[in-house]
């Protein structure tokens, strides 16, 4: 039993020295990362913590003019639209203005053409269509005081004199 006990308190023994190595590699490496963390910190300290004081007063400088723009553009854009209404309302407008007048005139000037057209026919009617009659009639006169008289001229054929009379 003695042999048990010594090997037992060497094995304790051993565990406890391997345990201590442990602990002071365990140190020693915690030594080095916390200087290397607190160079980071430092480094933190001496970069990032300026700039990013730096960010926060450029943004607290910025932040009135930003909403300023933004209510700027907001109004714009509240004018613009109704500008744009305002035009859109004047366009329309004027275009049903516009075929308005565009009805009438041809109104206008088919009722003128239609009145044309039945001025011409009354002038046809009551001056053209007699006064072929009567030319018709003269003409026949002539040739029989002609035929009457005994004397025979030479004549331009009828459809010349019409048109000569036209």
């Amino acid at each position: 039993m003695n042999t048990l006990l010594i090997v037992f308190i060497v094995v304790t023994a051993l565990a406890v020295v391997i345990q201590a190595g442990i602990l002071a590699g365990m140190y020693v490496a915690m030594r080095k990362t916390s200087s290397k963390v607190e160079l980071l910190a430092d480094e933190v300290r001496l970069k990032v913590i300026p700039t990013a004081v730096l960010a926060q007063e450029m943004i607290a400088e910025l932040r009135p003019k930003l909403l300023n723009v933004a209510e700027n553009v907001s109004t714009s854009t509240t004018v613009m639209r109704a500008q744009l209404e305002r035009l859109d309302a004047t366009l329309t407008d004027i275009v049903d203005r516009t075929r308005l007048q565009v009805i009438r005139t041809d109104e206008f000037v088919n009722n003128t053409m239609d009145k044309l057209e039945e001025t011409r026919d009354a002038v046809e009617r009551t001056v053209v269509s007699p006064l072929r009659q009567i030319t018709g009639i003269m003409h026949g006169l002539s040739v029989g005081f002609e035929a009457f008289l005994g004397r025979r001229r030479e004549r331009t054929p009828a459809a010349s004199q019409d048109e000569m009379f036209i």
